[in-house]
């Protein structure tokens, strides 16, 4: 495929067990893995801005599907603290813990081979000093292993960003809809409406840019602000609900899959893995009442 100078590009999708990343070679003696396929580095994504790549990123929480993501090519795997609302029961991301979030990060670094692998602070564990931020952060590349982490807030948090940095941890910013300050945001709701709150939005990305930040998400603003921003700034802007003017898209991956009866406005459902996991369901319970599974071909003999 073609791809942007100095861009790592898309490995060719690959099939049974001897194509996974990380994992061992199939079946029959001899057979050797693909070579691992060039890591996605933060310059990349400059780079790819630079050449009028797009970027693609997912959220992952966990080895089996980051594993699917990684080899299909996506660039950038989020572990974001969505963990909380998507996958842990809870109604918003705000109870996400550290300790919750970490077990999952070293999950998907484990087998992501290719893809930028970014973990979200949660909430409270960064908020208070840029030294606050520094020690979640390095628990983050530490115990793991990802390669950038993510932070909510805009001028605010300049002085985090810029000591995390300097400290060589690379800073994904996160503008617009902040989750994490649902609460005094008044719900999921557009950010950006009107000439001040766009000013400020834009002052905010250029604030995070400055401080070091290598990419900002942009969530739930409208399109002519992203715009702006995409346009006023150096590093890549990726969008979640900001229209196509950035230079790259992430989305939820159940909401990606349809593993859901509901998404937002903003996600497409680009497969129908949801209802194809209740149908292998339904057929492994029916096979199991009429007694057709296990059958001789799954039995042990003596």
């Amino acid at each position: 495929m073609s791809t942007a100078p100095g861009v790592p590009g898309s490995p060719t999708p690959a099939t049974g067990p001897s194509a996974a990343p990380g994992g061992t070679p199939g079946g029959d003696a001899g057979t050797a893995t693909a070579p691992a396929p060039r890591r996605v580095r933060v310059q990349h994504l400059r780079e790819a801005k630079e050449a009028g790549r797009r970027l693609t990123m997912l959220t992952a929480y966990d080895a089996a599907t980051a594993r699917i993501f990684d080899a299909s090519g996506v660039d950038m795997l989020l572990v974001g603290d969505s963990i909380g609302d998507n996958m842990l029961g809870h109604a918003t991301t705000i109870p996400v813990t550290m300790d919750e979030l970490i077990p999952a990060v070293r999950a998907v670094s484990r087998v992501a081979r290719r893809a930028l692998v970014v973990a979200d602070l949660p909430f409270g564990s960064y908020e208070a000093s840029p030294q606050h931020a520094h020690a979640a952060a390095v628990r983050m590349l530490k115990e793991g292993g990802a390669n950038a982490v993510k932070l909510e807030g805009g001028r605010r948090i300049a002085a985090h960003v810029e000591l995390l940095t300097g400290a060589g941890i690379p800073v994904v910013g996160h503008l617009g809809l902040t989750p994490q300050a649902e609460n005094i945001l008044g719900g999921k709701r557009v950010q950006g409406r009107g000439n001040d709150a766009a000013d400020a939005l834009l002052a905010d990305a250029v604030a995070l840019a400055d401080a070091g930040a290598v990419a900002i998400v942009l969530e739930m603003i409208p399109e002519g602000l992203a715009q702006r921003v995409t346009d006023r700034l150096a590093i890549p802007t990726i969008g979640i609900g900001a229209g196509a003017a950035c230079d790259g898209q992430v989305l939820v991956w159940l909401d990606m899959a349809g593993m859901t009866d509901w998404s937002p406005r903003f996600a497409k459902k680009f497969g129908d893995v949801g209802a194809a996991l209740a149908q292998a369901t339904g057929a492994y319970i029916s096979a199991v009442h009429d007694g057709t599974f296990p059958g001789s071909e799954h039995t042990y003999q003596s």
